[in-house]
C-alpha cells in the first residue's frame, strides 16, 4: 500500500483524538501540546517501521515528523477556536 504523506495526516488525526480523550480527564490543558508531541513521536517511529512509504528513513527524522504532526493537531484545534469566535 502506498501511504506516503497521508500517514502524516493520520498521525495528526490520531493525536487530535488522543488530545480530546485527555481533555476529558483531570489533566491540565496546558499539557496537551506536550502530550500530542510525545504521542506523535511514538506514532512516527512506529510508522517508520510499519509503513514502507513513510516519509522518514531513520528514527530521529521519524520522531521529528511525528512530533510536528502531533503539534499540528494542537494548532488545528486552536485555529478552529479562533476562527469560530
Amino acid at each position: 500500500m502506498n501511504f506516503g504523506i497521508a500517514s502524516v495526516a493520520g498521525i495528526t488525526a490520531l493525536c487530535y483524538l488522543a488530545a480530546m480523550a485527555v481533555k476529558a480527564t483531570a489533566v491540565d490543558n496546558k499539557w496537551l501540546p506536550v502530550i500530542c508531541g510525545v504521542i506523535g513521536a511514538i506514532l512516527g517511529v512506529a510508522g517508520m517501521y510499519t509503513m514502507p512509504d513513510f516519509p522518514a528513513a531513520d528514527i530521529i527524522n521519524a520522531a521529528a515528523v511525528g512530533t510536528v504532526s502531533g503539534l499540528a493537531a494542537t494548532g488545528i484545534n486552536q485555529a478552529y477556536k479562533q476562527l469560530t469566535k
